[in-house]
């Protein structure tokens, strides 16, 4: 017996390869960094496209140890915290724990750049509006 999926409709031609991200996305959800994303408003009169900004909970990492960076279509956030010298803890609490955090971009979306403050990385998108591409396919009769 097959699985369904949704994506074995044969409305939905060609989206195979979103149907295999969908499944790694939800197998790699380690719950760590925390993060938040959120759609900043644009003013429709100024012509601004559409903004997201994903923010990320870091305390503790610099920017040396924070690597941000975009493959194919996907946003990779990396952070690796490098041990100082020997110290003598009482007490550990503070994990210098290292993290990878993926995030699938739509087509053409874009990242404007990214921020550290206050422990917070915050990453800027922009969606810029798609140009509308109206396309006449021939019919040709045959005999």
């Amino acid at each position: 017996m097959s699985r369904m999926t949704p994506f074995a409709s044969p409305l939905l031609l060609g989206f195979d390869t979103m149907e295999k991200t969908l499944e790694r996305i939800s197998k790699a959800s380690d719950g760590y960094p925390p993060y938040n994303i959120e759609r900043m408003r644009a003013d429709r009169l100024s012509g601004e496209p559409e903004r997201l900004r994903i923010t990320l909970a870091v305390a503790g990492f610099s920017e040396d140890e924070l690597d941000v960076t975009t493959e194919e279509n996907q946003l990779l956030i990396r952070g690796r915290q490098i041990e100082q010298g020997e110290r003598d803890y009482l007490y550990r609490g503070i994990a210098a724990r290292q993290f990878q955090r993926v995030f699938v971009l739509a087509d053409g979306m874009q990242v404007l750049g990214a921020v550290l403050k206050n422990g917070l990385l915050s990453v800027d998108l922009i969606r810029p509006e798609p140009d509308r591409i109206v396309k006449k396919i021939n019919i040709s009769v045959s005999q």
